[in-house]
């Protein structure tokens, strides 16, 4: 039962075959009616038009037209024996104007629909002239009719209904006929067919929409398919993407970019665990070893100081990479919640570059600071330190002794910038884009001797963004580089 409640291809089925059965109900319903109409209308033409002519052939001789029962006997006589003849025998004419008259009514009768009946009575309400077809019958009017007026009205034969056209002038009545069920089995035979053919379109709607849903969905079971033989081992697979813009196209290129994505994550969180398990294992196998040699044979007690202090410092070292790894999965994770307050940027500069200058003294780096426009922005006070700390201990760490290191804040269409610049060794251009990944060093040999872990650069990005800002680099190799932050001031 599910499948048929969710499953697309009924889904569209559906409203396929309602689509079709409507557009037949509303074409049938209004074919119907425009038919209809139409019938009546040209009906209502005709017999205008034949109660017209027989008006004014009458007109002019109205004086000496007779009643035709001899011709009406005729007429019947010969229907009896089922020899109608156009032009009525001698015997059966006097050739007198008005049997003339009666006999052109005659043919004209004849030539018409084979149920118009014609009608004439005289001023006194006599009938003196009905159509053969009538033969002793009489149409009946149920409405008045005006004098010189030609309308059209419902009348009955029989009991059955009938539409007539009627004229009225000072002599006689003038009436045509014609049966209305000629009509409504014309309109009932219209009514049949749409019945025959709804069944039918149906039917064809149903079995079309089912293979239109079909070949429309094929595509997307194909995808399926493929993205269910897609897993974390074998992300370099894609979707097949069809060489037609249209929408499974695009889906196609949606979840290959997805998964292109993926892949990339994936290689960074492998990435990342061989970095992190690098760089702990390294401070670890430092201290493994002088621990082993220390244990080998008994040392001076300078020689023990010596060892712990320098796994103290392997034990500092992994401290501050885990506690950087810990605050970085709080970022991902969205749970690191900021201390944010109004800050004075001038002073926070102003005390980072003292804290610089004792940094570069040992390498006799000459630390300047350029210009610092007074400055009040919201932020995280804390994070905001180490964001301009990291970038100020990399400029030290890479700065070749006897180099530069200068430091500035100004304001720039509505931000604060903080801009650090170094003559130091400079980053190819074709590694600027990857220095802020985690655990990534352009000179890895030369990084671990500097004390880095790779994980500054991430952690500055990450402060910057949390404080809705941005941090670039434009360096040369050789040459130094140039840090920029921007931070929104409102």
């Amino acid at each position: 039962m599910t499948f048929w409640t969710q499953s697309i291809r009924v889904k569209l089925t559906v409203w396929y075959t309602l689509l079709v059965l409507s557009s037949i109900f509303l074409f049938g319903g209004t074919s119907y009616y425009i038919t209809k109409r139409t019938l009546s209308d040209n009906l209502d033409i005709s017999l205008k038009n034949d109660v017209r002519w027989i008006r004014e052939l009458i007109q002019p001789k109205a004086s000496k037209v007779k009643p035709s029962k001899q011709s009406i006997d005729a007429v019947l006589s010969r229907r009896a024996q089922k020899q109608p003849r156009l032009n009525p025998a001698p015997e059966d004419t006097t050739g007198a104007e008005a049997d003339e008259i009666w006999n052109e009514i005659f043919r004209h009768t004849l030539q018409s629909r084979q149920k118009t009946y014609i009608q004439i009575a005289d001023g006194k309400g006599t009938i003196i002239h009905r159509s053969y077809n009538l033969g002793s019958d009489s149409l009946a009017v149920r409405d008045t009719i005006s004098l010189n007026q030609t309308i059209v009205t419902t009348g009955w034969l029989n009991g059955e209904p009938i539409r007539i056209a009627a004229s009225r002038d000072r002599s006689f009545t003038f009436f045509v006929g014609y049966p209305i069920a000629e009509l409504n089995d014309l309109l009932e035979s219209l009514y049949l067919i749409f019945l025959v053919l709804v069944p039918i379109a149906l039917a064809v709607s149903i079995v079309g929409g089912l293979a239109l849903a079909h070949k429309s969905l094929h595509p997307v079971d194909e995808i399926t398919r493929r993205a269910r033989r897609i897993t974390a081992e074998n992300l370099d697979q894609t979707l097949p993407v069809r060489p037609v813009d249209d929408e499974i196209s695009r889906l196609s290129s949606t979840f290959n970019d997805m998964i292109n994505r993926l892949r990339d994550s994936f290689s960074q969180v492998r990435q990342f665990s061989g970095d992190a398990s690098h760089e702990l294992r390294t401070p670890l196998t430092i201290m493994r070893g002088e621990i082993e040699l220390a244990l080998r044979s008994s040392k001076t007690p300078e020689e023990y100081r010596r060892i712990l202090q320098s796994s103290l410092e392997e034990i500092l070292r992994m401290s501050a990479i885990i506690e950087n790894l810990l605050m970085l999965a709080r970022a991902d994770q969205g749970s690191y919640h900021a201390e944010f307050s109004e800050i004075d940027l001038r002073s926070l500069v102003e005390e980072l570059f003292e804290d610089g200058a004792a940094l570069a003294e040992r390498k006799k780096i000459h630390v300047t600071l350029k210009s610092v426009v007074p400055l009040t922005i919201v932020g995280d006070k804390v994070r905001l330190r180490q964001l301009f700390l990291n970038l100020l201990d990399n400029a030290i760490k890479y700065t070749p002794e006897g180099g530069s290191v200068s430091l500035s804040v100004e304001q720039q269409n509505g931000s604060a910038v903080f801009q650090i610049e170094d003559t130091g060794i400079g980053i190819p251009e074709e590694e600027q884009g990857k220095i802020f990944d985690r655990f990534y060093r352009v000179d890895k040999a030369r990084s671990r001797e500097a004390g880095g872990s790779g994980l500054g650069l991430s952690i500055a990005k990450w402060i910057a963004e949390l404080h809705r800002g941005t941090i670039t680099v434009e360096s040369e190799l050789d040459r130094g580089s140039v840090f920029t932050v921007h931070l929104p001031l409102n």
